[in-house]
């Protein structure tokens, strides 16, 4: 399961475009699912599009799992080992929320 400090971005196309493209047997995606890729054109925390997106994180969590899987997003993490966040990352993400 993805942490709220993970970072994700949208996969680019070889064209150089987001890669919107519903992958399957289904034709259509659903407006969520565009929202999200379109977010995550640079880099957001999952955390962050939770809260611009205001869908509830464990929504937030499971779709961008299923975006991952599909090869539509990438996942980053935080970028520090297993244990604690570091503070100046919570602040920043905390920072952010506030100004939305």
């Amino acid at each position: 399961m993805l942490l709220v400090e993970t970072f994700v971005a949208a996969l680019e196309a070889p064209d150089g475009r987001l890669d919107l493209a519903p992958s399957g047997l289904n034709t259509r995606m659903l407006p969520e699912i565009r929202a999200i890729i379109e977010l995550c054109s640079r880099m957001r925390s999952v955390a962050e599009v939770s809260a611009m997106l205001k869908i509830p994180l464990g929504v937030v969590r499971v779709l961008l799992s299923d975006l991952a899987d599909q090869g539509k997003i990438r996942v980053y993490g935080t970028g520090r080992g297993p244990g604690q966040p570091e503070r100046a990352l919570l602040e920043r993400v905390l920072s952010g929320l506030r100004r939305l």
